[in-house]
């Protein structure tokens, strides 16, 4: 009997280690996979890839800015007129619930909002996507960036 428990007792400890190891594996993958979808997207930003951000973004999408919100059209048409400078992207948070990966960070970028040249410095945003069947789609952004 005695015997039967060191060898129950080894099989739960290693059930549970190999969990532990899935779950650290699983939490790297989100933050990686986390970080490349913003990087993605800001390298669409910069370099005027409309057509590839479109095909990013769900049919969904909302975003909202000081000035209000906007769906999938009217985000594209401000991204548009972007006209950003270099930027750097740092302080990743990201996050997963089910098929959503939720990321902030903070982006360090000039650019032009709705017409309005804003100075460089450095903003909180926010971004979500979900796992479509063969890719992620871009369904949430907050840049809360003051206009003036």
């Amino acid at each position: 009997m005695m015997k039967f428990r060191k060898i129950f007792l080894i099989l739960v400890l290693c059930v549970f280690s190999f969990s532990l190891f899935a779950i650290s594996e699983a939490a790297e993958d989100v933050d990686s996979t986390g970080r490349k979808l913003v990087q993605q997207l800001w390298i669409n930003f910069k370099t005027n890839n409309w057509e590839e951000l479109e095909k990013q973004m769900g049919s969904g999408f909302q975003s909202v800015h000081q000035d209000g919100t906007r769906d999938k059209d009217a985000q594209l048409e401000l991204i548009k007129g972007l006209h950003l400078s270099d930027y750097s992207i740092s302080d990743y948070t990201v996050t997963a619930e089910g098929h959503v990966i939720i990321v902030t960070y903070k982006v360090t970028v000039e650019e032009t909002l709705d017409g309005t040249r804003l100075p460089e410095r450095t903003v909180m945003r926010l971004s979500a996507w979900i796992k479509s069947e063969d890719d992620w789609k871009w369904i949430i952004h907050a840049n809360l960036t003051a206009m003036k």
